[in-house]
């Protein structure tokens, strides 16, 4: 049932964004390549062969775009920082590039005068192309150092106005859709083992900026540090069956754990090493292929999180499903399981990601049971429409918004430790291997515009009423707010109906009539010399 009621004083209200996402200037101003530039500057990559060279062109829109966070009324801001746009091929002793920090001192400080708190993540996936082809990316421990002296250099020039940093946004996508699937940059598919092996050279890079900025940096600048991990929750098909309990655990261990259990217990969890173990001797291997922290590494890595940042989208039920012993082992078979859905969810994006905010509490119930109620800010949590056709009047991400942060609610009053909020995102933005076709944002972009205008949905007017009340206060006012939304979202729709108008009958002017007119030249020439000849 829906819970009536404020969030306590202080809470935080944010929204979320990528550098790759949403920059776009992929070879500006000095700016090295990604491995998300050689991605998708291959054929067959992304979906319609899309790329995010301009995306919503927000490296040159950021003062448009905090104007929008102005109008939302958030209280912070999370944005990663490119690490090619400052460091081009990634190595700090070969070189630095002055406009892409200058670009981001500008962004912080815009941000500081409009009274908005920024969140900084260090890593949402562009990896510098040359550490790929030199190194191999997160395949090799040499990355730890890179990362430790490109996260250095981000303390040392914006940690003076940054207080809360994020070291790796995600890291279960980088490792298990980069190095295992293939699906997203650099599009490695090393079956068993990439996935584990990056994960285990995050986890440990992870650490080693912690220490960094508590030994380094801390006292100085009174900051905070921590991590971001993506979780779907798992909940058992059949709740009174041992063996769906225990697929739903394997569910949630294999997907949250691999990368909390160490930073918070000190080890990947139990049933990881065993399942992986188990299945990696039986295919005849001398060793896991889930590589093992040393005692000194369990020490080191256990504790190095200020606060737990949490991305959430969604749910699905788990059964126990054996897989025969195969030759071709996954991080996907390793774990004998099964995902279900209930037809009846709510999906109004992707098929991936259906509506059941009752998972987030209980996922939120889970961190605070398993690691000791951590300080938790809410990183990544949204939905998607997956509409061709332009939809400003997005009652479903209302729905689901509304959803989850009620449960958001009811986990404070179990006693959660949660201290903001972060929806997903400011801008409809590229979206990885689904290219354009997938729209996240509170901000539409008309992306045939060569402009990108930006166009608000009724979520906008939504949230900024939740942000306003800091919660629920009461069913009239929750229900009024929603009509007022929809008000909003018609007249929007008139205004991106002129504009569009407008916008092609501009792209009518500037290709028909120099067209035509170089016809009309082209024609008078032909004619002329028909003349000329019959008159010799």
């Amino acid at each position: 049932s829906f819970y009536y009621g404020t969030f306590p004083a202080g809470f935080l209200w944010g929204v979320g964004s990528s550098a790759y996402q949403t920059e776009g200037a992929w070879d500006k101003d000095g700016k090295g390549p990604s491995i998300w530039d050689a991605f998708t500057h291959k054929q067959g990559k992304v979906f319609r062969n899309e790329t995010g060279d301009s995306a919503c062109d927000g490296y040159d829109k950021v003062k448009d775009d905090i104007q929008l966070l102005k109008e939302l009324k958030v209280n912070h801001y999370l944005f990663s920082i490119s690490w090619p746009r400052i460091m081009p091929t990634g190595i700090k002793t070969e070189q630095l590039n002055e406009k892409g920090i200058q670009f981001y001192n500008d962004t912080i400080n815009s941000l500081l005068e409009n009274n908005i708190i920024p969140i900084v993540s260090l890593y949402h996936w562009d990896l510098p192309q040359v550490l790929q082809e030199k190194y191999g990316g997160w395949q090799n421990i040499s990355m730890i150092n890179y990362f430790n002296d490109y996260a250095n250099l981000c303390f040392e020039k914006f940690g003076d106005r940054v207080k809360h940093w994020i070291t790796f946004s995600n890291p279960w996508a980088v490792a298990e859709k980069g190095y295992e699937t293939g699906e997203h940059a650099p599009g490695l598919k090393l079956g068993g083992c990439g996935a584990y092996k990056a994960a285990h050279h995050i986890i440990k890079t992870h650490a080693k900026v912690w220490h960094s900025y508590n030994n380094t940096w801390r006292s100085e600048q009174q900051g905070m540090v921590g991590i971001s991990l993506t979780s779907g929750w798992g909940e058992p098909v059949d709740p009174h069956s041992q063996r769906d309990r225990d697929a739903a655990e394997r569910y949630i261990q294999f997907h949250l754990g691999w990368f909390a259990n160490p930073i918070y217990r000190g080890d990947y969890p139990e049933i990881m090493k065993n399942y992986v173990g188990r299945k990696s001797a039986q295919q005849g291997l001398g060793t896991s292929r889930l590589p093992t922290f040393s005692l000194q590494e369990k020490t080191y890595i256990k504790g190095t999180s200020d606060f737990l940042g949490i991305g959430h989208f969604t749910t699905r039920y788990v059964l126990q499903k054996s897989f025969p012993f195969l030759q071709a082992s996954s991080y996907h078979t390793d774990r004998d399981l099964a995902e279900l859905v209930d037809p009846k969810w709510p999906a109004p994006g992707p098929k991936w990601l259906y509506s059941v905010p009752w998972g987030f509490r209980r996922l939120l119930n889970f961190i605070k049971t398993q690691y000791g109620n951590p300080l938790i800010y809410v990183t990544e949590n949204g939905v998607s429409e997956k509409v061709q056709c332009t939809q400003l009047c997005d009652e479903w991400r209302i729905e689901y918004l509304k959803g989850y942060i009620n449960e958001i609610l009811k986990a404070l009053n179990d006693g959660v430790n949660v201290k903001g909020y972060t929806a997903w995102s400011l801008l409809d933005k590229f979206e990885w291997n689904k290219g354009f076709s997938e729209r996240f944002g509170f901000y539409h972009i008309d992306f045939k515009n060569k402009n990108k205008p930006r166009y608000p949905k009724a979520s906008v007017d939504y949230y900024k009423k939740i942000i306003g009340a800091n919660g629920f206060p009461n069913p009239r006012e929750v229900e009024n707010w929603y009509r007022k939304a929809m008000d909003t979202c018609s007249t929007t729709h008139q205004l991106l109906a002129t504009d569009s108008l407008i916008s092609h009958m501009e792209m009518v002017t500037e290709i028909v009539l120099p067209t035509v007119f170089t016809l009309c030249i082209l024609i008078s020439i032909v004619l002329l010399i028909f003349y000329l000849r019959n008159h010799s």
